[in-house]
């Protein structure tokens, strides 16, 4: 059996890639066109969302998940309506800093990478709602189908003069399997499908009384804004970020 060479290109790849995900369960599309097949989980939900804090911490290096996604209270959501409610703009200016910022997530199957199995994509708000319109159209159907599903045509990449990348997202019309032979058949498939990370799994979940220790951090560090620290309530710092906070880190970044 001689070298699979697509394996080889994907090593090549993720060797020389800077900018990858420190945690290989995630996936953050490069600059260009790339394919991908979003995968559905048992629960029949595809689509995540998530409330984040981003940047924040003494040396604005934590990201986390707010507790309000979880329908837990969220000091740092609490303090910035404090600062809204102030009413002027310096004040709102820096509630808008502090407020959680809504974040979606997918698994998906990337073609041409299939033997790094299913990984989680991050995206915005304009991309899941191109999603759902592709997945509300009665022409498509079930675009997550392993059997007759459709794959998506994923161009990322900043236009001539903007600020970030802009993801447009097209579905592929043919219809297609989500194991070719080539990937593997059904065998490989049955395997790919028991992959799709658990997103229980996927982030810390910070309890409301880490959530204010980051805000204390926050307060008394330099980066802290002097109006803004007398809100604050410094009680005891603590917590960190870690390897997939890293991670979430940079796929806030797509």
């Amino acid at each position: 059996m001689g070298i699979d060479l697509n394996k080889m290109r994907s090593k090549y790849a993720k060797l020389n890639n800077k900018g990858a995900s420190s945690d290989d369960r995630f996936w953050k599309p490069q600059e260009g066109t790339q394919t991908i097949r979003i995968v559905c989980p048992l629960d029949g939900d595809p689509f995540r969302d998530y409330l984040y804090h981003y940047r924040l911490g003494a040396d604005n290096n934590v990201t986390f998940i707010s507790p309000r996604t979880f329908g837990k209270t969220d000091p740092i959501a609490e303090f910035g309506n404090q600062l809204w409610n102030e009413g002027t703009e310096e004040s709102k200016k820096q509630a808008k800093d502090l407020f959680a910022k809504q974040r979606f997530f997918s698994p998906v199957l990337v073609r041409g990478e299939e033997d790094q199995g299913i990984r989680i994509w991050g995206y915005g708000k304009m991309a899941y709602e191109k999603l759902l319109t592709i997945v509300l159209d009665p022409d498509y159907g079930d675009i997550t189908d392993p059997e007759n599903g459709n794959d998506l045509k994923l161009m990322y990449g900043k236009l001539p003069g903007a600020s970030f990348p802009r993801t447009d997202i097209r579905p592929r019309p043919r219809k297609t399997i989500l194991c070719d032979d080539a990937v593997g058949g059904d065998e490989r498939c049955a395997e790919l499908l028991e992959t799709i990370p658990n997103f229980d799994d996927l982030f810390e979940r910070k309890s409301s009384e880490e959530v204010q220790s980051v805000l204390d951090q926050f307060l008394a560090s330099p980066n802290g804004n002097s109006e803004v620290e007398k809100y604050g309530n410094n009680s005891s710092s603590g917590g960190s970020g870690n390897a997939v906070e890293a991670a979430f880190n940079d796929l806030l970044n797509a």
